[in-house]
């Protein structure tokens, strides 16, 4: 329950205000540095705008609001006083729809000396709230944000002057922490990347016994979120079913040890493999955690790194599960925090339309995107390669908005919060930024997909066909992305051998797929209009 508020009259006034967010769940943050429980106050509020603006999954509306009453319960266990308030069970006109709004009301109730902080996630929240508490009159003192290995400023530092590549800023990482690194100062095992030992799919035999992901029991108090979400949210996609994700930091804890014990071994070979009916394989599922900061990116390294010294994993397992951590996670957030706000309107390849239909409900006749779609609506969650090239590799191809597409990406998956999904969706999946965050599309016909799954064995339509009743739509959007774009990958020294196969294809069989592809975006496709 949210904690009672004087009816009579202003609070006590407060030293300090620490602000906490809901990616910001880390009793170990630099805002909580000299707390005194008798004198400083944690301000925490769920908003309505994080939640109504759009469609939102509903177990994304869960966990996070479970985590966070879980985190507040446990500050107050503590013995801290908590300001947190809580989402009403029916919107109110009365109540101030976002977090600027909420906290210009606590600040005349509370009246601090100051307000503490450290980053939150979101560039717009950012802005308003440092609106919100300048307009009161307040100094604002954001904190280092201990929980990321590389500073925004030191980021900003790097990339001065440099132009930036995710391998070298991985590399420069790297080399400045220790890791993976023997004592001449070069990578163990001789080799900095085993992405190319990280390409294996299962064959017709499929993976074979796969470790069980441990599954969470929610307790009484996510029980009471998830009736909450359910009777406020009737409408939103996701089903509440099943809800099974960590809220707490032991339960996080113990998801971590899991992955290590049993998954971080096979990780690396079968990355980029789908198979129907297995939605995780080897995959962590650590993102949501880390990305709320339940779990600490250093914690998630050296366990990864421990297991290889005990040879409980291989090299290249080991490798890859880094640089999504140190490497990826690291670039984006650099580059997000680098390059706001005018990174949120690029729109490199001057796509139009709206997500189609069936990316909300899974609607449709293709067997991987059904597939992605009902585990992503069952779990809110889905690994890297069938986000990238399954589900954004249609919405490339079909000519989604980028900004549609993040959107999207933000409303449907637990761990997108803006930092992390704008980069990844705007720039890596749609090319988006015109090569800031990656140096070439993320492009392939259905014949990637029926070479790194099974999915096209069960499905009506035809990888290797381009055109006819039969033909996969991921083929003929392919041929008419690389046509329709043909000047502007000239450009790129990385789709030559694309384009040469291009070139190959007669005038008129790419008039026909050019016609093809069109009819597919006048049956799934509106134009996407900005909120």
């Amino acid at each position: 329950m949210a904690q009672p508020r004087s009816a009579s009259g202003p609070a006590p006034k407060c030293r300090r205000l620490v602000l906490v967010f809901g990616d910001q769940l880390d009793e170990t943050s630099a805002a909580f540095d000299e707390f005194d429980p008798q004198r400083d106050r944690v301000w925490m509020a769920e908003v309505d705008r994080e939640t109504s603006h759009g469609w939102c999954h509903r177990q994304r509306i869960v966990f996070f609001l479970s985590a966070m009453r879980h985190f507040r319960d446990r500050l107050r266990e503590k013995g801290w006083t908590v300001e947190y308030t809580e989402l009403p069970p029916r919107r109110s006109e009365d109540r101030a729809p976002d977090h600027a709004g909420l906290l210009a009301l606590d600040l005349k109730r509370l009246r601090p000396e100051s307000v503490v902080w450290v980053r939150p996630g979101d560039w717009r929240v950012r802005e308003a709230v440092k609106r919100a508490v300048a307009e009161a009159g307040l100094e604002l003192e954001e904190r280092a944000d201990r929980h990321f290995y590389c500073r925004v400023e030191e980021f900003e530092e790097y990339a001065t002057g440099r132009t930036l590549m995710l391998e070298y800023f991985y590399r420069w990482l790297r080399k400045r922490e220790g890791i993976l690194m023997d004592r001449a100062g070069k990578p163990v095992g001789g080799r900095w990347n085993y992405d190319a030992d990280n390409r294996e799919t299962f064959g017709k035999s499929g993976p074979g016994r796969v470790p069980p992901v441990p599954r969470c029991r929610p307790d009484g108090l996510t029980r009471e979120v998830m009736e909450l979400v359910g009777a406020r949210f009737p409408d939103h996609p996701g089903t509440l079913d099943g809800f099974d994700w960590p809220v707490t930091r032991e339960e996080a804890r113990k998801a971590l040890d899991d992955f290590l014990e049993n998954r971080l071994g096979g990780f690396g070979r079968y990355e980029d493999a789908i198979w129907e009916g297995e939605p995780v394989l080897f995959h962590s599922r650590l993102s949501p955690l880390l990305n709320v900061k339940l779990l600490n990116p250093r914690e998630a390294v050296e366990g990864a790194l421990e297991a290889y010294e005990k040879k409980r994993a291989p090299l290249n397992s080991v490798e890859g599960f880094v640089r999504q951590i140190l490497g990826w996670r690291e670039f984006v957030r650099g580059i997000y925090w680098t390059r706001m706000p005018d990174y949120a309107g690029h729109n490199h390849l001057g796509a139009e339309l709206a997500v189609p239909a069936f990316f909300w409900n899974g609607e449709t006749e293709m067997a991987c995107v059904r597939s992605a779609m009902n585990d992503l609506l069952r779990e809110g969650w889905l690994h890297h390669i069938r986000r990238l090239m399954v589900l954004g590799l249609l919405a490339q191809l079909l000519g989604v908005h980028p900004r549609a597409f993040h959107e999207w990406h933000l409303a449907m998956y637990l761990d997108a919060v803006d930092w992390v999904s704008l980069p990844n969706a705007l720039g890596m999946s749609q090319f988006g930024d015109g090569g800031i965050v990656g140096t070439k599309p993320y492009c392939a016909s259905g014949k990637y997909i029926q070479r790194m799954s099974n999915h096209c064995a069960g499905c009506r339509f035809d990888p290797a066909e381009a055109l006819g009743e039969n033909a996969c739509p991921f083929t003929t959007l392919y041929w008419d992305f690389l046509d329709r774009h043909r000047k502007l990958w000239a450009k790129n020294r990385r789709m030559v051998f694309q384009l040469k196969n291009l070139e190959r294809k007669p005038d008129r069989e790419l008039a026909a797929i050019r016609h093809g592809a069109e009819r597919l975006r006048e049956a799934w496709g509106g134009r996407y209009e900005p909120a």
